[in-house]
């Protein structure tokens, strides 16, 4: 696993069982993101991307965290074989973090009632990112929090369609396949693919990306995963 230094903004590999305490963050991408190449860079650092980052290893130490992991950076996405461990990894990443951040930019900490409207919740990837982690902390466009997933527990309830059993930390793998569904069935992502891969860890099934498959091809396979693992015919739902 790859981490990112909060003091010196380096990267660093570590095995599974040298894995120090971490942090995770959870956004919605933008343009000028800050890739693992771009880290070797001197001029990522006025890039928006850049300047989220900063904040979010800023926020990290301030609590106590010297290492971050950020899915933009910290994955070489040139590397296929690594792209694939990684979307197979991400659920378990996320859970074992000690805290994540979700770094709304589109809120402004004066209004929370307009929650619901931010593109985070709308996201495909961001499902996981608010459910696999014990903590999540909610940072506005200011990167001030502004509530945690338990205390916003029951707002973000209705808004996601997810028990407040599971937002409180009980695994979704006791929910049934259709009501795990559901709660993507009204998110999107960029790349066709990812409606499917981004809902692996829910499942906890693992399977190679291919890129260029297509949606129906992704789901397809998804589905025949989570067949040969479970009974459930509540799948049958979504086909």
């Amino acid at each position: 696993m790859r981490l990112l230094s909060t003091k010196t903004l380096e990267l660093q590999e570590f095995s599974q069982d040298r894995v120090p305490n971490y942090a995770t963050l959870s956004h919605r991408w933008r343009e000028e993101e800050v890739s693992f190449q771009s880290l070797e860079q001197k001029t990522w650092r006025a890039s928006k991307g850049g300047i989220k980052l900063l904040k979010c290893c800023e926020r990290a130490r301030e609590d106590g965290y010297d290492w971050v992991w950020i899915d933009t950076c910290c994955i070489d996405k040139t590397s296929s074989a690594e792209l694939s461990e990684a979307i197979n990894s991400m659920y378990t990443w996320y859970s074992k973090s000690s805290i994540c951040y979700a770094y709304l930019e589109d809120i402004e900490s004066s209004d929370t009632t307009n929650l619901k409207n931010s593109e985070w919740f709308s996201r495909g990837w961001t499902l996981q990112e608010l459910i696999a982690p014990r903590r999540v902390i909610f940072l506005d466009n200011r990167w001030k929090e502004f509530g945690t997933k338990t205390s916003l527990a029951t707002y973000i309830s209705p808004v996601t369609g997810i028990p407040l059993d599971i937002l409180l930390g009980k695994s979704p793998l006791f929910t049934t396949i259709a009501q795990r569904m559901s709660w993507a069935s009204k998110r999107q992502t960029t790349r066709e693919e990812d409606i499917a891969y981004c809902l692996m860890g829910l499942f906890d099934i693992h399977m190679p990306p291919i890129y260029g498959e297509g949606s129906e091809t992704a789901f397809l396979r998804l589905q025949e995963e989570i067949l040969r693992r479970n009974s459930d015919q509540t799948l049958f739902l979504w086909s």
